[in-house]
């Protein structure tokens, strides 16, 4: 080998340190390497411990993939709903021969050889020693983290790769991203305050959200629940948090009503502990599976049970891995932007696009602080955009509570429901025109400096999400809120409307937002119910004192188009 950038790649392959730093490439410079709040310090792993690391090899076609999703998601195409199969996906985004063989080599010759590819061929999971790890790793130290009853392996300072090797691989996981943690909100005021007289007497009277009450303002019968064999639904479920069997069976009990339903899960994918239930996942699995009733549900369990996994990627490696999946996932789940690095970012957006041609709807929480606040170097603020919610390939669901509290009413948008412009994303084709009509109509917007206007703007829709009746642990717990629980329910509906599609032969939504965008425009219809008071939060400063967005008529960044109005919305997707 003349080339001295090769004789410096062997020699790191055997383990010699013959390498300058110019000859070392770091793939995600930009990676926040903090260690988060309530993590803390423990000391170094010994170098023989065992480390799951997951290595991103570079895909083909990334270019034609895009393409393939528009067509595929778009009514207007003539490809619209011909999805693809998994191995045409692999078919399609397979590494080349060259990246497998490169990265293999490399991995053989540090004695690496317990790995695993996922079908697509474009993830290697490997086990890998601490002290192989740095080796492998220039730079990388791994420490182990504690927060409560979790443990985290991660490395509190930047790895590098050989440059030979930048063309063939995009990140390695299990190194810098600590979980990012989603809890639920509790709101006790509606405790505290006395119900208006005027309210008591009307039919539409509740003291909490429940299935009775969804299916009350978003005009679902008793007769709209699932019927086709071949449906299902799903979500996922993070960092030990657990459902239980028997608190769906209760929930069922007290709240299902006389609408057909099931009372058990499925399918579980992933770990599923015995120990105490999650109020999270029990949010989640209850209003799927009440709202999208009487449909087959799938819970993926991604703990993260080993400390340098990172379970949000593990799920994704999950779908990169299974042929038959459902055709809807609920995900409460998001970090901020500027806490990941863009090759990361890039490339899971990458597997959002692999889902969205296989037909997979994918539906994100918006997040729960929204517009967010980020104090930036120079000292001035800016709204904290939350991934991945605003990639362009998600369809985001975002919050409203009831205009009066304790009636099934009109709906205004929740102030801590996420929404804003992406700072990573450019603004996809299909929503210019409403974010563009937002922008030029609202009657107030926040100053230019504090958003990005030509990202890709967020939510696309929203649902309720507050003063949730959630069952836990065999308890009933009020006052549950956030874009945690709006989200399984949007998903629920939608699945509903793939069980009418898939009864009459049709293939189910897939990626939704090409044609719920064409839905609204010019024109919002009466799909769904416009959002047009409230405002969501953001910095606490001078300028903009802790407002946001406001929602306005047809699309905007707080509710998106809306909540859903169903048998207008089922009638209007039966028809694409």
């Amino acid at each position: 080998m003349g080339c001295p950038e090769l004789r410096c790649l062997a020699a790191w392959w055997w383990g010699v340190s013959l390498c300058s730093a110019a000859t070392l490439w770091a793939p995600e410079p930009d990676q926040f390497l903090g260690v988060p709040d309530g993590w803390s310090l423990v000391g170094r792993v010994a170098p023989s411990e065992p480390l799951t690391l997951t290595f991103a090899l570079r895909q083909k076609n990334v270019g034609q993939l895009a393409e393939l999703v528009q067509q595929v998601s778009a009514p207007d195409s003539p490809q619209y709903g011909r999805f693809l199969s998994l191995a045409e996906v692999r078919a399609l985004v397979r590494p080349s021969a060259l990246t497998l063989d490169t990265v293999h080599k490399w991995l053989e010759a540090s004695g690496v050889q317990d790995c695993r590819a996922v079908s697509t061929l474009d993830f290697l999971e490997c086990l890998v020693p601490a002290g192989t790890a740095e080796q492998l790793l220039p730079g990388a130290q791994f420490h182990r983290y504690v927060n409560g009853g979790r443990h985290a392996v991660r490395s509190p300072s930047s790895y590098t790769l050989h440059r030979e090797l930048a063309e063939h691989v995009d990140f390695v996981g299990g190194l810098h991203r600590f979980p990012a943690e989603k809890k639920v909100v509790s709101r006790a005021w509606a405790a505290e305050r006395s119900l208006p007289r005027h309210l008591a007497a009307l039919s539409t009277f509740h003291l909490g959200v429940t299935p009775a009450v969804i299916r009350k303002r978003y005009n679902l019968t008793e007769g709209d629940v699932g019927a086709a064999p071949n449906n299902s639904q799903a979500c996922a479920q993070f960092l030990e948090q657990y459902f239980h069997q028997a608190d769906l069976a209760e929930f069922m009990g007290l709240f299902g009503g006389s609408f057909a339903h099931h009372t058990s899960v499925d399918q579980v994918v992933g770990h599923q502990a015995g120990g105490r239930a999650g109020l999270e996942a029990s949010l989640d699995v209850e209003y799927l599976m009440s709202a999208g009733a009487n449909i087959s549900t799938w819970v993926f369990s991604n703990a993260g049970r080993h400390e340098s996994q990172e379970p949000f990627l593990a799920w994704l490696l999950l779908l990169s891995n299974m042929s038959a999946l459902p055709s809807v996932h609920s995900v409460s789940y998001g970090d901020d932007e500027d806490s990941l690095s863009r090759a990361y970012m890039q490339r899971v957006n990458v597997e959002f696009m692999k889902a969205g041609v296989r037909g997979i709807s994918i539906l994100f929480a918006s997040g729960d602080s929204g517009a967010g606040c980020l104090k930036t170097p120079a000292g001035t603020h800016v709204f904290r955009p939350s991934f991945p919610a605003s990639s362009p390939y998600v369809t985001t669901v975002g919050g409203t509570s009831f205009l009066h509290p304790f009636c099934v009413s009109a709906e205004a948008a929740d102030y801590i429901s996420g929404g804003g412009f992406s700072n990573v994303f450019p603004m996809p084709s299909y929503q210019t025109a409403a974010v563009k009509h937002f922008l030029s109509t609202a009657a107030r917007l926040p100053p230019a400096s504090y958003y990005n206007s030509t990202g890709r703007a967020y939510p696309d829709l929203a649902a309720l999400s507050d003063n949730y009746w959630v069952v836990t642990n065999r308890i009933p717990v009020p006052w549950v809120s956030g874009t945690s629980a709006s989200t399984p329910v949007v998903a629920g509906i939608l699945a509903l409307i793939n069980d009418r599609r898939l009864q009459l032969g049709r293939s189910p939504l897939g990626f939704l937002n090409p044609a719920l965008y064409r839905l609204q425009a010019p024109v919002n219809s009466t799909a769904l119910y416009d959002v047009t008071q409230g405002c969501h939060l953001s910095c606490l400063d001078a300028t903009v004192e802790g407002q946001g967005f406001c929602a306005a008529p047809s699309w905007d960044p707080v509710t998106g188009w809306g909540t859903p109005n169903f048998p207008e919305l089922l009638h209007a997707l039966l028809g694409q």
